[in-house]
């Protein structure tokens, strides 16, 4: 008697310094991989290992969706997918912030505040519609974000530190280390530490405000979090207080599960 080939569909979380992926088939057996994203590799040749230590091909997933930086528009949405064909029957590519509120908040309406390296701020409204602030790089700052930490930091300290920061190849990702350092030193009391992270939350706190009015969503307003700063408890009490002083009424809500875990449920539901 033949035995079925099992069909699997696979849900990715492609951050900058991890790319996770978990599968899960017909009866119901998972697997999950994590491996150091390199500037080096394409996100598909990176997929493409995974699959043949899982020991899967193409064929054998019905559907995989792919949460990756840099994409917004159907057509960067398109334009990504291309790169996974062959890795998948069918393929869909979202935003990793869409992913992550998904993951925090579900499909209803709300606001999702996320900082780690940079930061964005996403919103949907009842209908369904989506307004996003910020995510536009270290080029901007990203208000809110360790880099931005970091660079405010570095900018209250001596010109010499700075200038071995600013000279480095890797300097975006050597201030944006700099940024849980200041809101520890904030935490111990260190003045200067306290007036940045409290200018830094202030920042987030009126990009928050803006997408929330841009949505004109009114009474209490469900808010999660993501990344590695808002997961700081000290710094996301300083974001809620100074979206309060502004006059929103924010309900904070724990993220019910992160970005991948929405992910891979996108893949199970779509792949049926």
């Amino acid at each position: 008697m033949a035995v079925m080939a099992r069909t699997w569909t696979v849900g990715v979380d492609a951050g900058g310094t991890w790319v996770r992926a978990r599968a899960t088939d017909d009866r119901g057996k998972r697997r999950r991989a994590r491996v150091r994203a390199t500037a080096s590799e394409e996100l598909g040749l990176t997929l493409d290992r995974i699959w043949r230590r899982w020991r899967m091909r193409g064929s054998d997933v019905a559907r995989l969706v792919v949460a990756s930086r840099g994409v917004w528009t159907p057509a960067e949405r398109r334009l990504a997918a291309r790169r996974f064909r062959g890795l998948a029957r069918e393929v869909l590519v979202i935003s990793d912030a869409e992913a992550a509120y998904l993951g925090a908040l579900g499909p209803g309406p709300g606001v999702l505040v996320l900082s780690g390296t940079g930061s964005i701020v996403l919103g949907r409204d009842a209908r369904g519609r989506w307004i996003r602030r910020g995510g536009l790089g270290p080029l901007f700052h990203d208000a809110g974000s360790a880099f931005s930490l970091g660079l405010t930091w570095l900018g209250h300290g001596d010109e010499p530190r700075a200038r071995r920061f600013a000279k480095a190849p890797d300097a975006v990702a050597r201030i944006a280390a700099l940024g849980p350092r200041v809101i520890r030193l904030a935490r111990s009391g260190n003045v200067t530490a306290r007036l940045v992270v409290g200018a830094e939350a202030a920042a987030l706190a009126w990009t928050l405000a803006r997408v929330a009015g841009a949505l004109r969503l009114e009474g209490e307003t469900a808010a999660s979090w993501a990344g590695s700063l808002m997961g700081d408890d000290y710094f996301r009490a300083q974001v809620w207080r100074w979206a309060r002083r502004q006059g929103l009424r924010v309900t904070p809500r724990a993220p019910r599960e992160s970005a991948l875990d929405a992910a891979a449920r996108l893949a199970a539901a779509r792949g049926r």
